[in-house]
C-alpha cells in the first residue's frame, strides 16, 4: 500500500478533507478498509501515514511495506 499522486477514475472512492482530496481505487479500498490516514510531525520529519486493518499477504516478512 502507497501513496501516489494520480489522475481520478471513475471507479476511485473519492473523499475530501481539510482541504484535501483523496482518491482511492475502488478495489483497494475494499481490501483495506477501515483505511486511515493522518497527517503526522515528529523530531523526525513528518508526512502521510497510512494505515489499515489489512493483514499482510502470506510470506510477507516484517520488512515488507506493503
Amino acid at each position: 500500500m502507497g501513496l501516489a499522486l494520480d489522475e481520478q477514475k471513475d471507479s476511485d472512492k473519492i473523499f475530501d478533507g481539510s482541504g484535501l482530496t483523496f482518491l482511492v481505487e475502488d478495489e483497494l479500498f475494499e481490501r483495506t478498509k477501515p483505511l486511515k490516514v493522518d497527517y503526522v510531525s515528529s523530531p523526525m520529519g513528518s508526512g502521510f501515514s497510512i494505515s489499515s486493518s489489512m493483514k499482510p499477504a502470506a510470506g510477507c516478512g516484517s520488512s515488507c511495506s506493503c
